[in-house]
This record gives structure tokens, C-alpha cells and sequence, in this order.
């Protein structure tokens, strides 16, 4: 499965005429906005405002309107300081000025009158109502994302700090769902009604609802949980807007590490499914092995100080979540009676009479006797009555021909040999009991690496460009706890355990934009963004059916069929046929079967599905030019002769080759279910 998606395609706003009561930050920026007044409370127009960053020394100037207001838009979020100067007045100055994004600081200044060579240092107080926009929001600064504790460094659980949140009690398949994205619903809203932005662009996917980058804390500078009255640019979210903000470099350089470890050492055991007598029989164990590890970094710093910047950070996990599962199989009685060599002739099945374990009391009946809705029927019962030889079923014509007759006549089914295949795939109880007498356990592997790379270049006082690229790769994969006969997995971490198979994981995620000042009531800011989910699943049993697998199916001459083995790859030789299988398979003798699945799989080989769908559509577009359908007709031609001479030239039985053709085409002819040719 492999998605990608197009998020703010050069995306241009042109943001004229505003001035400061609307004056918004953009999902990736933050704001500074305010108004200067003289001593007597009268607006200061004219006066001169600089926004300095104090880490990275980069300034922005803008200038006081007539009713003494002013506003500096797009500023990545940071700490910054404010010069105020004017004519006849001292200047005001403001420090450790915090910026958030996708929300406004408010600064007022009042002069007081003075030479411009004098300097008044204000301390700034924290406006107790926000007054630059309506919004209802949690927002989180870098010390509590890095310092909260989250269980597993899941960023997606900051949304359950939010007042109306609730996790739903499932998840997605960790093979689509590596990143562990929660399903978490607010405001009543289904949880795909959340979205996800990482630097002002699009990270959610659109089929899912899930988070595409799960950013690494330590790279985050902030985060914000919007739940109502959120801007109109986050239109298409119902239930909330989480946003979250890389980091960015500074004139100096800054880094940081981490190691996290978690293991079964500090786990306790579950009584009901890890109790002394349930240990592992190969290692011994009660508890599976468990272990979780995250480590990882940061580091950025100055490129060009004052001018160009760098941050990267990179996380790996390894984790081994132990999964344990209790199941009942097939007693040791069971197992020795129900074989086709069996010398009784029946499958004993007594232990599961009168147990009360399954509806009915544990009784079977003959389901080829009685009338249709089932009354009447015959129990299965060895010669010596059903008193004491109950549910024992026959191996063959003659063991059921010495069974007692009953209401629905005599016993008329025996044991299916793909039955007893199965009951001998699956692995030997542990303990006596009939019930629960099994437990499994594994620990499947989960590998995360993951980095993000930001730039941020100052070019002028007016213009500003920054880029992230981030990357994150996942690996999962499992075993199923009964082993041949699969099961519920060990795989898929502490994310979605329970995971039979594997997934390889590759999410992308980049986004850039350009902030051009044109004057101080006309500003440019272009957007772009674009990220590709791209998970890629296998199954545990690589696509073979079990007919495959448990040699459920014969040919007339006995002999189980299994792979095909060709120069061209290896194909299990049944499931090809759609209908009338084993019809099918029972009409052809061994070679012929190989050489019939030899030529399909060469059209599988050749691409040839794909061939024949491009043409179809040429087709459906041009289906009034004759020249179209002669060309099908001639590649059709193609396709099969091709075929024809590999058949031919890999297995030289001409004769058994059109044998089976014929026989094929005889089938599907004679059959009620025949297709159209």
C-alpha cells in the first residue's frame, strides 16, 4: 500500500491591508503585536519597532500606524526581545519575549519623554486574557513536551491532556500503524476528525485518520491542542488541531541525548496465563522475553551566524514485546486416535462429552442424518454403545457401518482427512486439563529509525526561508504461538500486539516556505508541503492457501500435490482455480496439471495482467477504431504463444501439455458455473 499526498501545492498568500487586530499567526508562525503610547496615553505614530531574535541575533523592523499599533507577523516560534524608539522619547526596551505558534504575544509600551540615547528596560507581564484571537487551546512548551511523562515518548498522547479526549479501546494493525498514532476521540468526534500539522503542513493521512510523522519529542519546540474556535485554515478538522513545531539552529551550538530502557526484569507475571506450571517448555521461562529500548539526539547550531542555521535530531527504537496467549487444543487422546492409521478405526472425541464446554453439551451428531433444520440426527457412537464409547467418529466405511443406528438412520459421514491434517498440525497440549491446556508465547522484533533535518535562512530583515525533511523507518514483524498452524501472533510491539507476519514502513514528510515583507501592510508567504505513508505488508504464510500447506488436497492417483517448481520461480499449483478446484485438479494427471500452471505462471511472470489492463482502457477510450481491436487480438496472440513455447521448451511433454488444456476447456464447458468465452 503506498500513499502519497500533495499538502499546500504552492501555496501563495497574499495578506494585504491588515492591520493589528488582524494580524494572525499561520499554523507554523507566531506574532508580536501591540500599541505605543506617549505619557499622556495618547497613540505614538511613526515610532520605530525591532523584533530581535535572542538566539538567533535576526531582527525585524516595522513601524507604528496612526493609532500607535504595530504587528510583526511570521516569526518562527523563539525568544525574542523589542526596541521601541521614538522622537522625543526614551526607548523601551523588552526582553525574553516567548513566541508561539499559530498565536500572538502582546506588547505594549508607553514612552516616556527623554533622548533616544536613553534606555528604559520594561518588564513584560503575562496578559491574563488573550485578546488576538478566540480560540480554546492547550499549548505545550519544549520542557513539558520533553519532561511529561508519556509512556513510550508517544507524542499523539499529548492530545489526551486536553480536556474531552478519550482513547478508544482499539487500534490499528501495526503494520499499517508503526508510528503508533492513538485513536483518541474529542469532543465526541471520531478520532479522524483530529488533524495532525507538523510545521504548518499536512500531517495526516487522509485514508486513515492517523498521524504520518510521529515526531521525536526532543525535536519538537512546542505543541498545541486546539479544540474550538480554531482558524478557518484548519477547516477540514472537526474534533481538534494538533499542531507541532520543529525545532530550528541558533548562534550557538546545542545538542542533547537520551537512553530509555524498559525490560521483563521489572514486569510482573500474569497468574492466569504465566503460572508456574505454563513455563515456556523450550526455555523455561514464564514471562516471554520483553525488552524496549529508544535512544537517540539532537544537535544544531550556525551555518552562517545571524544568517543561516541547521537543527537534525535522529531516535531509534528496539523493542521484543513479550505476548502470551492461553488456548485449548486437541488432548493427547485426540491426537493419538485421530490418524488415519489408527488401527480402532475411530477418532475419540469421548473427552469432550458432558462437559458442558460447548453448546449441546458436547454431543455430535452425524450432520448427513436427519431432516434439513437439523432434528433427528444420528450420534456418532463407537459399537459399544453411546453409554460408554460417546463421540467417537469413524476413519472409515466399515467403523461407521458398526455404529449403532439412531433416529436419523445409520451413521453415513467419516472423519475428513483434511481434518485430521489440521488436528496434527496443531501442537501438543501442555497440561492434562481438556480446556486452556496450552499456552504460547514469543517476543517479536520492532525497529524504528527516524531522523528530521531543518534549515532556516535569514536572508534580510524581509525575507526568511525555512525547510525540514523528516524520514521515519519501521520494521515488524511476528510469529504466530502456534507455530505451524499460525495463531495469533507475537509480533507487532506494544503498539497492536498480536501480529502474524511482517511490515516494512517508510514515512516521508517535508515542508518549506518563504516569507517575503513588502511593506508594512503587504506581506508574501508561500507554503509548500508534501508527505508519502508507504507501508508494505507480507503475510506469515507468503499467500499459500492451506490446501497448500496441509496437503488437503489429491490427485485421482493419490498423490498430494504441493509447490511447482519452474525455472522461472517456485507457485503453489492449486490456486489458479477459481471454481470447480478440486474437480479440476481430480480431472488432471500430475503432468499435465504442471504444465497448465507452468503457462499461467508465465503470463504472471511476463507482466502480461498488466499489459492487458493498459490495452483495455485504450479500449474503452478508442473503442469505435477498428486498428484498436486488431492490435488486442494480435497481442492476445502474442501473450499465449510466448507462453505456449516456454511450456514446451521447460517441460517437453507436448502431448500432456494439450491434454490439459483440453481438459481444463472440457470442465469449465460441462459446468453450470462456466464463464462467457
Amino acid at each position: 500500500m503506498k500513499r502519497s499526498a500533495w499538502v499546500a501545492v504552492a501555496t501563495i498568500s497574499l495578506l494585504c491591508g491588515l492591520w493589528v487586530p488582524g494580524a494572525m499567526a499561520q499554523a507554523v508562525y507566531g506574532s508580536i503585536l501591540g500599541t505605543v503610547t506617549d505619557p499622556t496615553g495618547a497613540a505614538v505614530n511613526g515610532a520605530k519597532v525591532t523584533v530581535t531574535s535572542q538566539t538567533k541575533n535576526v531582527s525585524t523592523d516595522t513601524t507604528t500606524n496612526e493609532s500607535g499599533n504595530y504587528s510583526v507577523t511570521h516569526l518562527i516560534p523563539d525568544v525574542y526581545s523589542i526596541r521601541v524608539e521614538g522622537t522625543g522619547f526614551k526607548a523601551l526596551q523588552f526582553k525574553d519575549i516567548q513566541v508561539s505558534a499559530d498565536s500572538g504575544a502582546r506588547v505594549d509600551g508607553q514612552f516616556q519623554v527623554g533622548g533616544t540615547s536613553e534606555t528604559v528596560e520594561v518588564t513584560a507581564e503575562a496578559p491574563q486574557l488573550k485578546t488576538d484571537r478566540a480560540d480554546v487551546a492547550m499549548e505545550f512548551n519544549t520542557r513539558q513536551v520533553e519532561d511529561m511523562p508519556i509512556l513510550n515518548r508517544n507524542f499523539t498522547t499529548l492530545q489526551l491532556m486536553a480536556p474531552g479526549s478519550q482513547k478508544m479501546g482499539w487500534s490499528h494493525a501495526a503494520t499499517e500503524n508503526p508510528q503508533g498514532s492513538q485513536q483518541i476521540v474529542t469532543q465526541g468526534q471520531h478520532f479522524s476528525g483530529t488533524a495532525f500539522e507538523l510545521d504548518g503542513t499536512d500531517n495526516q493521512d487522509p485514508i486513515l485518520g492517523i498521524i504520518v510523522v510521529n515526531p521525536n519529542l526532543d525535536a519538537v519546540t512546542e505543541a498545541k491542542v486546539s479544540l474550538q474556535n480554531y482558524d478557518a485554515e484548519f477547516g477540514k478538522a472537526v474534533g481538534s488541531v494538533v499542531t507541532a513545531q520543529t525545532k530550528s539552529g541558533s548562534n550557538e551550538f546545542h545538542g542533547s541525548g537520551f537512553y530509555f530502557r524498559r525490560s521483563d526484569a521489572q514486569q510482573a507475571r500474569d497468574p492466569f496465563a504465566q503460572s508456574p506450571n505454563q513455563a515456556d517448555p523450550i526455555t523455561h521461562r514464564l514471562l516471554p522475553r520483553a525488552r524496549w529500548q529508544q535512544f537517540g539526539g539532537t544537535i544544531g547550531g550556525p551555518v552562517i551566524k545571524n544568517k543561516l542555521f541547521f537543527f537534525g535530531d535522529y531516535q531509534g527504537t528496539r523493542q521484543n514485546y513479550g505476548v502470551s496467549g492461553v488456548f485449548t487444543m486437541p488432548t493427547a487422546l485426540v491426537r493419538s486416535t485421530c490418524t488415519a492409521s489408527n488401527p480402532t478405526g475411530y477418532c475419540d472425541l469421548s473427552e469432550y462429552a458432558g462437559t458442558g464446554i460447548t453448546t449441546g453439551g458436547g454431543i455430535i451428531f452425524d450432520p448427513a442424518t436427519g431432516d434439513l433444520n437439523g432434528a433427528n440426527r444420528t450420534r456418532f457412537c463407537g459399537p459399544a454403545g453411546c453409554a460408554t464409547q460417546p463421540n467417537w467418529i469413524p476413519l472409515t466405511a466399515a467403523a461407521a457401518a458398526a455404529e449403532p443406528v439412531g433416529p436419523g438412520g445409520a451413521v453415513q459421514s467419516i472423519a475428513s482427512p483434511a481434518a485430521l491434517n489440521v488436528l496434527a498440525a496443531l501442537p501438543a497440549p501442555q497440561l492434562t486439563s481438556v480446556t486452556n491446556n496450552f499456552t504460547g508465547s514469543g517476543s517479536g522484533p520492532y525497529t524504528q529509525n527516524s531522523f528530521d533535518t531543518r534549515v532556516d535562512f535569514a536572508a534580510s530583515s524581509s525575507l526568511s526561508v525555512f525547510g525540514r525533511y523528516s524520514l521515519d523507518y519501521f520494521k515488524v514483524s511476528g510469529k504466530g504461538l502456534l507455530g505451524q498452524m499460525g495463531g495469533p501472533g507475537d509480533g507487532g510491539g506494544s503498539i497492536a500486539p498480536g501480529l502474524a507476519g511482517s511490515s516494512t514502513t517508510h514515512n516521508y514528510s517535508l515542508s518549506t516556505g518563504i516569507t517575503k515583507t513588502v511593506s508594512s501592510s503587504l506581506l508574501t508567504d508561500v507554503r509548500f508541503g508534501w508527505f508519502k505513508y508507504n507501508p508494505v505488508t507480507a503475510k506469515p504464510d507468503g499467500g499459500a492457501p492451506m490446501a497448500i500447506r496441509f496437503e488437503l488436497l489429491q490427485t485421482d492417483g493419490g498423490a498430494r500435490l504441493g509447490r511447482l517448481h519452474t525455472p522461472h520461480g517456485t507457485v503453489a499449483t492449486p490456486v489458479f482455480m477459481a471454481v470447480g478446484t478440486q474437480a479440476t485438479v481430480k480431472g488432471l494427471t500430475p503432468p499435465q496439471l504442471e504444465a497448465v500452471l507452468a503457462h499461467e505462471l508465465c503470463h504472471v511472470r511476463r507482466r502480461d495482467n498488466l499489459t492487458a489492463a493498459f490495452h483495455m482502457l485504450v479500449e474503452a477510450v478508442f473503442w469505435f477504431h477498428p486498428l484498436v481491436w486488431w492490435v488486442g487480438a494480435r497481442l492476445v496472440e502474442e501473450r499465449e504463444r510466448a507462453c505456449d513455447e516456454y511450456v514446451l521448451q521447460a517441460f517437453g511433454q507436448p502431448l500432456a501439455y494439450a491434454e490439459g488444456i483440453l481438459n481444463v476447456c472440457k470442465l469449465y464447458v460441462e459446468s453450470p458455473l462456466a464463464c462467457v468465452p
